[in-house]
C-alpha cells in the first residue's frame, strides 16, 4: 500500500509540476480546468449524484460556470484580464468560506442548511470555481509559475506540519464530529511550519510582489484556509457515509481527496495578493 501511494504521488507531482511550469498562460487555463472538471466529477457524488446522467449533468453545469467566469474576467486574454471583477469574485469565495467555517463548527447540526442535494450541489460550484479563477490569476501574474509553486508548497508544508505533530502531540481533537483524526497539536504544527516557510523563503525571495511581513501574513491566513479546506470535504463525505471521493488515484482516493485544502488555500491566497501587491 505504501509503495503504490508513494508512486501515484511522484506520477501527482510530476504531472502538476509539469503543468505548472510548461504550460504558458493559455494552456495552463485549460490544464487547471481539467483538474477542477475531474475533481466536479466526484463532487457530483458526494453532492448525491450517483446516476451517469446526473453527474455528466453537473459536470457540464461546472463547465458552464468555468466559461461563465472566465468571460467576465475576461481571462481568455492575459493582457486583458479584468483586475476588479477577479477581485469581486474571489472576495465573494472568501465569503462563502467564511460560511462554510461557521458550518463545519457547528456539524451535524448545520447539516439542516447544507445537506440536501440540490445544497451539496451549489456548494461545489462555491469551492471548486473560485479555486481555477485563482490559480488562473496567480498564473498571469510575472511571477506566476514561482506564485503557484508557493501557493502548493503553503498547503504541502500545513499538510505535513499537521501529520507528524499530530502523530507526536495530538490528543485535543479539532474537529471530532468532522473528522477524528485531526488534533488542535496538528492544526498548531501545520500552522507554525508554514509560517516558518514564509520567513525564511520571503528573506531572501519576494513573492507576488508582497513584502517580507506582507508575505508571512498572507501564508498563516492561507495556511488556516487550508486547514477548512480539508475539513470541509470531511464533513461532506461524512454526511454521504463515504471514505473517499473516488478511486481514481490508487492509495490516495480522488482528485478532490488531494486538492480539498487548496480549493480553499488558492482563493484567499489570490485575493490577498491582489490586495497587497
Amino acid at each position: 500500500m505504501l509503495k503504490q501511494r508513494i508512486i501515484t504521488a511522484l506520477v501527482l507531482v510530476i504531472t502538476l509540476g509539469s503543468g505548472v511550469y510548461y504550460f504558458p498562460y493559455s494552456g495552463f487555463l485549460l490544464f487547471a480546468a481539467v483538474i477542477i472538471l475531474l475533481a466536479g466529477w466526484e463532487w457530483a457524488n458526494l453532492s448525491g449524484l450517483s446516476s451517469m446522467p446526473g453527474r455528466c449533468a453537473y459536470l457540464v453545469l461546472l463547465a458552464a460556470s468555468l466559461l461563465a467566469t472566465g468571460a467576465y474576467c475576461s481571462l481568455a486574454q492575459l493582457s486583458q484580464i479584468n483586475l476588479a471583477n477577479v477581485q469581486q469574485l474571489l472576495g465573494l469565495g472568501g465569503i462563502w468560506w467564511a460560511i462554510a467555517l461557521l458550518w463545519v463548527k457547528a456539524y451535524p447540526a448545520s447539516a439542516v442548511l447544507w445537506g440536501s442535494l440540490p445544497a451539496r450541489a451549489v456548494m461545489g460550484l462555491l469551492v471548486l470555481v473560485p479555486c481555477w479563477l485563482a490559480l488562473v490569476y496567480l498564473r498571469s501574474l510575472d511571477d506566476g509559475i514561482v506564485c503557484l509553486a508557493y501557493l502548493i508548497g503553503i498547503v504541502v508544508t500545513a499538510d505535513t506540519g499537521a501529520y507528524f505533530s499530530g502523530r507526536k502531540f495530538g490528543k485535543s481533537k479539532l474537529a471530532p464530529a468532522v473528522s477524528p483524526g485531526k488534533s488542535w497539536a496538528g492544526f498548531w504544527g501545520g500552522f507554525i511550519c508554514a509560517s516558518l516557510m514564509a520567513a525564511s523563503i520571503g528573506a531572501f525571495y519576494s513573492i507576488a510582489g508582497l513584502s517580507h511581513v506582507a508575505l508571512i501574513g498572507v501564508t498563516m491566513v492561507s495556511a488556516l484556509a487550508s486547514v477548512l479546506g480539508d475539513l470541509l470535504e470531511s464533513m461532506i463525505k461524512r454526511h454521504r457515509g463515504i471514505k473517499d471521493s473516488s478511486k481514481l488515484l490508487p492509495g490516495h482516493g480522488g482528485v478532490m481527496d488531494r486538492i480539498d485544502s487548496l480549493t480553499a488555500t488558492a482563493p484567499v491566497f489570490a485575493l490577498f495578493v491582489i490586495l497587497l501587491r
